[in-house]
């Protein structure tokens, strides 16, 4: 499957925002990578344009390709509710996203990475599919003979309880429960999916 392999930090440059995490280049050059970056700030950007770069953002953020992402936004269009409610919502449920937040990876890549590679188990079952929506009341967690492993240690080392409302963390079994509905006011992450919405709307 084809995905980004480029500098992370020349993306969050584009957005202006630390979309993979602390970034200390980022904090040093706040503006669009490039030799006219400072002026490409200064630009004023169109309404299409913004909702654009608003889908951008979000594709970066979860790891997403163009593709995928239009599955994920039909399917959230079918499901009740608002649309881009139903959008974040989903794409927060994906095992990746998961692994991730319960703090098994320090980044989205690296939780991508550990589900590839069967380290990752749910409701005790071995599950390589990033993209798996995980269904509340299910337990992920770290597969047996992958718990020594020094990326997972060093990811959770100092982690008691999970730091979302929607997870509960056992740092027994290195395993988490998705126990509530989650709410869109709960994702941390700055996105307007208004303005995803009225893109895919044209």
């Amino acid at each position: 499957m084809a995905k980004y392999i480029g500098p992370k930090t020349k993306i969050a440059r584009k957005f202006g925002e630390p979309i993979y995490g602390p970034d200390k280049y980022l904090d040093r050059k706040n503006f669009p990578p490039g030799q006219h970056g400072l002026a490409k700030k200064r630009k004023k950007i169109s309404e299409y344009g913004i909702q654009l770069q608003e889908k951008q953002k979000v594709k970066y953020t979860y790891g997403l390709l163009e593709r995928q992402f239009r599955i994920f936004y039909e399917r959230a269009s079918k499901m009740k509710g608002r649309k881009g409610e139903n959008l974040i919502i989903l794409l927060e449920s994906r095992l990746d996203n998961i692994v991730y937040r319960l703090g098994i990876a320090p980044t989205r890549a690296a939780a991508r990475q550990l589900v590839s590679h069967r380290h990752i188990t749910v409701n005790g079952n071995v599950c390589n599919i990033p993209s798996y929506i995980v269904k509340l009341g299910e337990i992920v967690g770290v597969r047996e003979k992958s718990k020594s492993l020094e990326t997972i240690q060093t990811s959770l080392s100092g982690l008691a309880t999970s730091r979302y409302s929607w997870l509960e963390w056992d740092n027994t079994t290195l395993a988490g429960k998705y126990i509530s509905k989650l709410e869109r006011s709960e994702i941390p992450e700055t996105i307007n999916e208004q303005l995803i919405v009225e893109l895919y709307s044209k």
